[in-house]
């Protein structure tokens, strides 16, 4: 056993145990570890480092932006950051639905709702996703957002009780300064160092992050709908004719969505959830079981 203090960013103190690194802050809240979930993570910064180095040179982002739009998000939450235990209780144990905005998006929440599945899961969104959710009737228990998907939609989602997981980047920190404030409460995230309420749980677009999340609240099953990471992409992602006028926005767009698949690939290998895709007429994914509809009427 390998056991270390080691000091790192502010309000976050993390240890060295079993080469796994855990927050002490977290590690102090006995209500989170009650739960019986896993704090000590199979996801680790330090493997995650990689992939966002990877990333960054294929997207040329710009590192210290993105950690500027973390302490950003940080100071802008003081006042509603949620507590990691209140996601614990609502994630752990659960099959959790997550859903993108992707062209297959409308058919497969038909198969969700007509099979009665989301009497059985959580619902997470992804940004755009939301929309989609709310015109049939439903309200997703988490929203994953960058802030770039249609707002209106987001912020009657969350007077429904969605609960809004904002993501901190260095695109995005002027709608960080703008929408935030609007929020009653809401969890932070970052792809850089994690800072003050504002954490790292994995992955990079709005979708792949629902997954991430999930894996480390410890739920049961995932299921993926709408998550079709195919050169198409959905109505839901933006405005219409966005892409249409932006052909290098379009590029841009499904390189993100083969990072966001590469990374669902690569959470398979080491989840402790079993990773389950509705998606109709979608990529297929390594080490993802394909279900459909009669799969939804008998998974518990």
């Amino acid at each position: 056993m390998q056991f270390g203090v080691k000091p790192n960013f502010k309000n976050h103190f993390l240890v060295k145990f079993n080469h796994n690194t855990v927050d002490l802050n977290l590690m102090r809240n006995k209500s989170y570890l009650n739960l019986g979930l896993n704090l000590v993570s199979r996801f680790k910064l330090k493997d995650w480092w990689s992939w966002y180095d990877r990333i960054a040179q294929m997207l040329k982002l710009n590192r210290q932006l993105d950690q500027k739009s973390a302490y950003i998000l940080s100071k802008l939450i003081i006042n509603k950051s949620l507590k990691l235990n209140y996601l614990a209780k609502k994630f752990s144990k659960k099959i959790l639905l997550v859903v993108g905005a992707g062209p297959s998006v409308e058919d497969d929440l038909q198969k969700v709702l007509n099979s009665g599945f989301y009497k059985k899961c959580l619902i997470a969104a992804a940004d755009g996703a939301t929309t989609p959710i709310l015109k049939i009737g439903l309200t997703p228990d988490f929203i994953v957002t960058d802030l770039d998907g249609r707002l209106e939609d987001i912020f009657k989602a969350s007077k429904f009780g969605s609960i809004p997981i904002i993501h901190a980047h260095g695109d995005n920190i002027e709608a960080l300064k703008t929408y935030v404030p609007m929020f009653e409460k809401v969890l932070g995230t970052t792809q850089v160092k994690p800072v003050a309420r504002v954490y790292n749980f994995g992955g990079f677009t709005d979708g792949d992050r629902c997954v991430f999340l999930g894996e480390r609240f410890n739920v049961r099953k995932i299921v993926l709908a709408g998550m079709n990471f195919g050169s198409k992409i959905g109505a839901y992602s933006k405005p219409e004719d966005f892409y249409m006028l932006n052909p290098k926005a379009l590029k841009i767009k499904i390189l993100k969505l083969k990072i966001a698949k590469m990374l669902i690939e690569w959470l398979s290998t080491w989840a402790k959830a079993e990773i389950l895709n509705l998606t109709s007429n979608g990529e297929k994914i390594k080490g993802v079981k394909k279900v459909g509809y009669k799969d939804l009427i008998s998974l518990k």
